[in-house]
């Protein structure tokens, strides 16, 4: 393949690199740009290229990097895609998000079969023409497609990406792609000034690499004088107008309105030669409002795993946060360690808190403490959600405290218990390889009418995102159901387990599938908009 003869001439391209350190938000930064031309009218989406080796994030630690998004099409992918969907319209899929480890995989693949005609396959032009023929596929049928590196300039990984990226500028033609870098400027206490040295070695090393940056994003916690602004154009070779800043915001949801004040959608606008109507940006003022200043305040306990890092429930974070929007209320997140549940008993960490939420994992540390945490918001009626393996430890404890089992648990955590209310799925036991194995992506529901989840969706028929081995088993529904715990949703063939829920209960509902993959601020995820509706009225009940 040719990628130049696959360019679209109608679809302009919008290059973002990061320079200086990691972690500057170029996901949040491209999501917000992204939120400000759908504004506009355009049809957007946006990819993320990965320079890691790994495939995908499937089997990498939550810890180091954070949540595993997944897409509906099944693809395990970074966190910014979690971003990219809460800002725009367009629904992310397994081409918005593609690694080193892909990119590698399809040519040696290619190799294999003998598709290059025995030539010597290279980085230029075999690996380069690999990652413009994907950047170019995720483009077809849009106004503007943004491309996220991920990374930062100067990092030997990204290297190939850029190449590639160069490559597809002087293709595509001026006029058509605008490269935007989002750098660092720091501020020196001791000095009592900001920095601009780190922002012209990291544009120097970008134009090194044959990429001239036609707008600047600095992130910085302060504004940047205009005297100040204008040395970092004249050393970095863009015009005035060109340089932006990215200020620490009162809300992520405020970062549109703030790019949009400095003009930046209008420069990209014009640098891309597009003619548009004014963005419509009344629905981003009325969420930041309702984030920034809410009627109300409730608190929701978290026990959770990977609690170090609250990246690792990046999407469940924000989630929330849209349960609280809809509320007109602040969420404030408690995340407590499950492991120290175990220690010192759930009372000690959840007396004032307004509902329990245990999210999803893998593995047996903590297992002890989330079963504790249940057992206390079922005793108490606090209000309690539980998703993917927080569903499968509400069944857990329900089987051992109100069956009597006591001896209840998982196969994934003893596979020697007498009652393994939680088993491994069957098509899930010839698996050998980890990656990209588990049930993956948007599986259909049945509801059943009656019940809180069919009053909750207000349909007998759901779809939601998943992300998991292990099922309630089969063997003890029956038991469970004439116990008081309801089956509210089954797969259509009725062979697995969706959704429980116990009535009676304030609110007491478990969820196999991940609801916080498709929750955003314009449209909150009806589970958690009822679950803090339900942390909300618990609260002023008990006051």
């Amino acid at each position: 393949m040719n990628p130049k003869r696959s360019v679209s001439k109608q679809t302009k391209y919008l290059f973002v690199t990061g320079g200086v350190v990691s972690s500057l938000g170029k996901g949040l930064a491209s999501a917000s740009i992204g939120a400000l031309l759908e504004a506009r009218g355009l049809k957007v989406a946006i990819q993320k290229l990965d320079p890691y080796i790994n495939v995908d994030p499937g089997t990498m630690n939550p810890l180091q990097h954070g949540e595993v998004f997944v897409t509906e099409d099944g693809a395990e992918t970074d966190m910014d895609l979690g971003h990219y969907e809460r800002f725009i319209s367009a629904q992310m899929s397994r081409r918005n998000n593609f690694t080193t480890g892909q990119v590698y995989e399809s040519v040696i693949r290619k190799e294999r079969k003998g598709e290059y005609l025995g030539a010597t396959v290279q980085v230029i032009p075999h690996i380069t023409d690999e990652i413009k023929g994907n950047v170019v596929a995720c483009a077809e049928g849009l106004d503007v497609l943004i491309v996220e590196v991920g990374g930062t300039v100067g990092d030997i990984e990204s290297l190939p990406f850029l190449e590639a990226i160069r490559q597809l500028r002087h293709e595509v033609g001026t006029g058509n792609s605008v490269a935007l870098h989002l750098t660092l400027v720091p501020y020196i206490a001791a000095a009592g000034e900001l920095k601009n040295k780190p922002t012209q070695h990291s544009v120097q090393k970008l134009r090194e690499i044959g990429i001239s940056p036609d707008m600047l994003l600095c992130r910085c916690d302060r504004p940047i004088p205009e005297g100040q602004k204008n040395k970092i154009a004249l050393f970095s070779n863009v015009p005035q107008d060109a340089v932006f800043t990215s200020q620490d915001v009162s809300t992520v949801y405020a970062l549109p309105q703030h790019l949009h004040q400095q003009g930046l959608d209008d420069k990209l606008c014009e640098l891309l030669n597009i003619w548009s109507r004014a963005p419509s940006l009344d629905e981003w003022h009325r969420i930041v409002e309702r984030v920034t200043k809410p009627a109300h305040e409730v608190t929701i306990g978290i026990v959770g795993k990977y609690v170090d890092l609250v990246e690792s429930y990046k999407s469940l974070h924000e989630a929330l946060i849209h349960g609280g929007i809809a509320h007109n209320c602040r969420v404030k997140q408690r995340y407590i360690d499950a492991e120290e549940v175990e220690q010192k008993g759930a009372a000690h960490f959840l007396t004032d808190v307004d509902a329990i939420l245990v999210p999803g994992g893998f593995g047996k540390r903590g297992v002890e403490g989330k079963i504790a945490a249940v057992n206390y918001a079922r005793e108490k009626q606090l209000p309690f959600f539980g998703i993917c393996l927080g569903m499968q430890i509400a069944v857990i404890e329900y089987a051992r405290n109100v069956l009597g089992l006591h001896d209840a648990n998982s196969l994934e955590f003893d596979e020697k218990s007498p009652h393994l209310v939680v088993d491994l799925m069957n098509d899930q036991r010839t698996v050998e390889n980890m990656g990209g194995t588990m049930r993956l992506g948007k599986y259909p529901a049945k509801l059943k009418v009656g019940t809180l989840a069919h009053q909750i969706y207000g349909s007998e028929l759901i779809s939601e995102r998943h992300r998991h081995r292990f099922e309630v088993s089969n063997v003890y529904r029956e038991r469970l159901d004439q116990a008081g715990l309801v089956l509210s949703a089954l797969s259509p063939d009725g062979h697995l387990v969706e959704m429980v829920e116990i009535p009676g209960h304030p609110y007491f509902v478990g969820c196999q599938f991940h609801p916080e993959f498709k929750s955003r601020p314009t449209e909150p995820h009806p589970l958690f908009r009822e679950f803090v509706g339900a942390a909300l009225s618990h609260k002023q009940t008990r006051a």
